[in-house]
């Protein structure tokens, strides 16, 4: 049958490339995330400062151990936003273990920690041994031992900070858009071969065996799985030079981090592709294959009608499914909201999928009247066409769908983000001036600078993070480190309930959001952990609305006080009193301040929206993929009715009728599922009931997707109409 499927791919040109395309651009996608990942775990940076040294001791990252309901343990690390220290007292503990010759201890920031301690073994020790005994006092201090090629890790923060994004980037992205590939390739296959059905039934009717159609189509499927990886590979390798590039540029990874050659993940994709292209296959052929041979003709004469009881078993327990996404995505904050968001975006397109002929079958039936007094004749023979080819359909109505669910929502998270940081910080500030600088503010400024003359207020602003457990992981979350005294008269935070005067050593203040996300009350002992790992219980003094804006933690500064990098204020917040001219070194207006927050906030939404348009791109490349395929496999449809007295301009009047109907159907479903989407993982992230879409976002979804299926339905439609009627009567392609 290998040979009769070359024969079939070259018969067939529009479905073999429709295919390709498909698969060789997922292919070029998961290939650069394949490399991503694969350069981010192979990165292995020899130690230089800590050649000397057989094992070094450190706190780095955080690591939490949970059981799930059925008992299988799952464990999550991350890393300390501040870096982490140890207890000096362990450089002792560890001086005394046999076989160590000597320590090394780097101080950090405030009395009675260190930051690392470099251990030597004594010459002819037992190596292993001592680095087991040092790994166990370490761990027993919460700390960790590096060894080997670990050693490196710790002299390059930098390095594993874009090692770790390496990893995050095409890990998390690469999965995303691996479904989205299974999505696609499913569709694109399962319309080809529907499109051939007629062909498949001629040879079951002279013999053909399911077994050997579906050895056909299986082998038709590989072959383009394999060419797909071909051209798609190398691509791929070149796509990631320049991410790469962009990277290092933006200052997401260090110049000089080193990519591999995609050694593993060149096979990896590959086999991934010729699987889901092949699985594709046998899938779409079940129906044509399960029938009788005496059947076959008559089966591809009239379209299939009805879902089919498993069908729409599935497509209730996706919408079932979707909506526990939902509830999850509201209730979670970060980067879970984020994930929930797009697994209940994927959820809501898979249920459009399953159930898309019923939908089709209804819409059409409710556009009758519709179509009928805005096209006329056209319009009834537009909706008859829809309703017969319900099921023939689904596959570019759920195309439609994921175009406008993807470019309606997921592109819009980080509009939502900018705007609500942006404006919170805006409204929340009372300084009007700032004191500024790249290496950071003494503690003590703020207290000389409230001693000039016409200052009312100043307030030192310490930036940091916290580590908060939610679910089985602990998330980095944004924080503050303040002087309470005073701070009313520089910083608004919107407190809601509480007061923010009783913030001192031993007391937090959180954002509503995150209070409710946590499921912390007023008056509650809250637990988490500070930048450095040190884990806190404190007292929860006070709830505020903007946490965007100012973060979602607000500590005393003696809180934090020695367990930062640098144990330096950020900045300082200084207001005057009216018509006061107050002049120092490194002052600037207020607006600075949010100025910087919207530089930083940019440059995290350009790798955000980098993804997001990769996954949107490639939504619309199948949409447009889709109806291209759609739309020239008509030929024989348009020819038997203009045979039968249709003229050009009524068959056209239909097609536009039909695209209008069906575009129509997208647009509110798509729409339906992008506005959930984004509604819940907005008021997650910024507690806003109604997202934020720019008015030019609008009209590029809509207005795109109009024309997409325009472009993509009536041009090739234009194309089969100048073609005399005969010459497609005796295909369906």
């Amino acid at each position: 049958m290998r040979t009769l499927a070359f024969a079939m791919l070259r018969s067939r040109p529009g479905s073999a490339l429709a295919t390709l395309i498909a698969l060789t651009a997922g292919v070029l996608i998961l290939m650069s995330m394949g490399v991503l990942v694969e350069s981010g775990l192979s990165y292995r940076p020899e130690p230089r400062r800590y050649a000397t040294a057989d094992v070094v001791v450190a706190h780095r990252d955080i690591t939490l151990t949970s059981k799930e309901f059925d008992g299988e343990v799952v464990t999550s690390t991350t890393a300390l936003p501040e870096g982490g220290t140890v207890p000096a007292a362990l450089e002792d503990k560890i001086r005394r273990v046999p076989g160590v010759a000597s320590t090394v201890a780097e101080p950090s920031a405030y009395p009675g920690r260190l930051a690392t301690i470099a251990v030597t073994a004594e010459p002819g020790t037992d190596r292993d041994s001592m680095v087991a005994a040092v790994e166990k006092a370490a761990a027993d201090a919460g700390a960790k031992a590096y060894s080997g090629a670990g050693r490196g890790l710790l002299e390059e923060p930098g390095a594993v900070a874009g090692r770790d994004l390496l990893i995050q980037i095409g890990g998390t992205f690469g999965g995303y858009v691996a479904m989205l590939v299974v999505f696609v390739v499913a569709g694109t296959v399962g319309l080809s071969v529907r499109h051939r059905r007629r062909d498949l039934a001629l040879l079951r009717a002279i013999a053909a065996t399911p077994g050997q159609v579906r050895r056909m189509i299986v082998a038709e499927a590989v072959t383009l799985g394999v060419v797909a990886s071909a051209l798609g590979v190398p691509a791929g390798m070149l796509a990631t030079r320049w991410v790469q590039a962009q990277l290092v540029d933006r200052g997401f990874v260090p110049d000089g981090f080193p990519m591999v050659a995609g050694v593993l993940s060149a096979p990896v994709v590959t086999v991934l592709t010729v699987v889901v292209a092949a699985a594709a296959a046998l899938l779409a052929a079940r129906r044509v294959t399960a029938i009788r041979p005496a059947e076959a003709l008559g089966e591809i004469a009239v379209e299939p009608t009805g879902l089919g009881r498993f069908r729409a078993a599935s497509g209730l327990l996706a919408l079932v499914a979707a909506g526990s996404a939902t509830i999850f995505a509201v209730g979670s904050s970060g980067q879970s909201a984020q994930a929930g968001a797009i697994g209940m975006l994927y959820l809501f397109v898979l249920a459009v999928a399953l159930l898309a002929p019923g939908i089709n079958a209804v819409a059409a039936r409710m556009l009758t009247p519709v179509l009928r007094l805005g096209w006329g004749t056209s319009g009834y023979l537009a909706a008859a066409n829809l309703r017969a080819n319900a099921r023939g359909a689904a596959t570019v109505l759920t195309s439609l769908v994921l175009a406008v669910g993807f470019g309606g929502s997921v592109w819009f998270l980080q509009d939502n983000l900018e705007r609500g940081t942006v404006t919170q910080s805006q409204e929340g500030l009372l300084a009007d001036l700032a004191l500024t600088s790249p290496e950071g503010i003494p503690a003590s400024a703020a207290a000389d600078i409230r001693k000039l003359p016409g200052v009312r207020a100043a307030t030192g602003v310490r930036r940091t993070s916290v580590l908060i457990k939610i679910f089985d992981s602990v998330e980095p979350v944004q924080a503050q480190g303040i002087d309470p005294g005073g701070a009313a008269e520089t910083m608004d935070l919107k407190v809601s309930a509480g007061n923010l005067g009783d913030l001192g050593e031993g007391t937090v203040a959180v954002s509503t959001l995150q209070a409710a996300n946590s499921g912390w009350k007023l008056g509650d002992d809250v637990e988490f952990w500070l930048g450095d790992g040190t884990p806190v219980k404190l007292r929860l003094v006070a709830l505020y609305e903007r946490g965007l804006g100012f973060g979602d933690v607000t500590l005393a500064r003696e809180t934090t006080a020695g367990h930062t990098r640098a144990d330096m204020d950020s900045h300082v917040l200084i207001r005057t009193e009216p018509g006061a001219a107050v002049k120092a070194p490194g002052l600037v207006s207020s607006d600075g301040i949010t100025s910087g927050l919207s530089r930083n906030l940019a440059l995290s939404a350009w790798l955000n929206k980098l993804l997001i348009g990769v996954m949107v791109g490639y939504a619309v490349l199948a949409a447009a993929n889709t109806m291209v395929m759609a739309a020239l496999a008509r030929g024989r449809e348009l020819s038997l009715l203009r045979l039968v007295g249709g003229t050009r301009r009524q068959l056209r009047r239909m097609v536009n009728a039909e695209q209008a109907g069906l575009l129509g159907i997208a647009l509110i479903i798509g729409g339906a599922i992008a506005a959930a989407t984004l509604a819940a993982v907005v008021h997650s992230l910024t507690g806003t009931a109604i997202p934020y879409v720019p008015t030019l976002g609008w009209v590029a979804v809509l207005g795109g997707t109009t024309l997409l299926a325009l472009v993509t339905t009536v041009l090739p439609v234009r194309r089969l109409l100048r073609t005399p009627p005969l010459e497609h009567m005796g295909t369906k392609e």
